[in-house]
């Protein structure tokens, strides 16, 4: 049984596709990628359809990481389709846990820095849109950390399964 995750930003155009690009490389390096789906999307409408920032592609290209991506929005019927909604900042957490159809589902949505052990309180990963470069590469350090412990739950969860 695949095992589905979900990223969520407000745009969908940077923080997300970066997350869901580095999360995949990591799934697939621990030879999970048959066994979990990834995928993201924004609470809003604004980029449907657009290409991720190009900043975006520009940090996960240098880093090694695939950018395939076109927006969309995160649609509430998901949740029934998702084992783990994964929220960039606590306005997004708030938003999924809002507009999730049940208390289970909203019980899915999870802040992705609550996974880097460094993260401490501060689990939102800053959006970067409004800024240059250098918040982009900020934004992958932090997704690249929380990855590792995401991953190791993600593990966990499919094998889980399989017993």
């Amino acid at each position: 049984m695949t095992y589905r995750v979900c990223f969520v930003c407000t745009g969908n155009i940077c923080r997300s596709p970066m997350a869901e690009s580095v999360f995949r490389a990591h799934v697939t390096e621990a030879g999970l990628d048959g066994l979990v789906e990834i995928d993201s999307a924004g609470t809003g409408d604004w980029h449907v359809g657009e290409d991720a920032d190009p900043r975006t592609v520009a940090v996960l290209e240098k880093s090694g990481y695939a950018t395939a991506h076109t927006a969309r929005v995160f649609d509430r019927s998901w949740f029934a389709r998702r084992d783990l909604v994964i929220a960039l900042d606590s306005s997004h957490l708030r938003a999924l846990r809002l507009l999730a159809p049940t208390p289970e589902d909203a019980q899915k949505v999870r802040l992705l820095r609550s996974y880097a052990p460094s993260a401490g309180d501060d689990l939102d990963v800053p959006d970067p849109y409004y800024g240059g470069p250098d918040g982009f590469d900020d934004c992958l350090e932090m997704v690249e950390e929380a990855s590792v412990g995401l991953l190791a739950s993600v593990r966990e969860a499919v094998e889980g399964r399989a017993t």
